[in-house]
């Protein structure tokens, strides 16, 4: 009887941990469920990230398309502001030279006074005709520099817009 006693015996620590086991096993069983579902969830995150990424990377291609163009536009701005200056300047030298011209003319009418008349005042109304169209062309690049410094400022806070919203994604 004590050998059927040390089955029994042996029966019930098999037993125990035959359910230590079972309950390790529904133990694990749910941290693996718990862990697939994490794992599933980790795979939407990321897949959603991959869609966010390829949006924001379109985004950023389009954009530096933008940044592109305004350079572009920015630099066509500067060259035009530049020979506004230099015609400005042509415009002052020649403005010069006629007034240069008038005083040699007054200078020389005095002089000369009756029979040179005609002849000064035939070279006065050259160098007036001149000196009207060099205003008449100043006036024009005048307003053609307002306009493209218009556009640089336009393009200029666009392109600053433009840089504050690359710096926000």
């Amino acid at each position: 009887m004590s050998q059927l006693a040390g089955i029994k015996s042996k029966l019930e620590s098999l037993r125990a941990e035959a359910d230590a086991s079972a309950g390790k096993v529904e133990e694990l069983q749910a941290k693996i469920k718990t862990l697939e579902s994490e794992n599933m969830s980790k795979e939407h995150e990321i897949s959603s990230l991959r869609h966010n990424n390829t949006n924001l990377e379109a985004e950023v291609e389009k954009l530096e398309g933008h940044v592109t163009k305004h350079k572009g536009e920015l630099d066509r701005v500067g060259e035009a502001g530049s020979q506004n200056e230099a015609l400005q300047r042509r415009l002052q030298l020649l403005e010069e030279e006629a007034e240069e011209s008038d005083k040699n003319l007054r200078e020389t009418n005095e002089k000369y006074a009756a029979p040179m008349t005609i002849v000064h005042h035939v070279k006065a109304g050259h160098y007036e005709r001149k000196v009207q169209a060099l205003e008449n062309s100043q006036e024009q690049w005048e307003q053609k520099y307002e306009e493209m410094a218009q556009k640089y400022a336009t393009v200029k806070k666009e392109l600053e817009d433009f840089q504050i919203e690359i710096g926000n994604i």
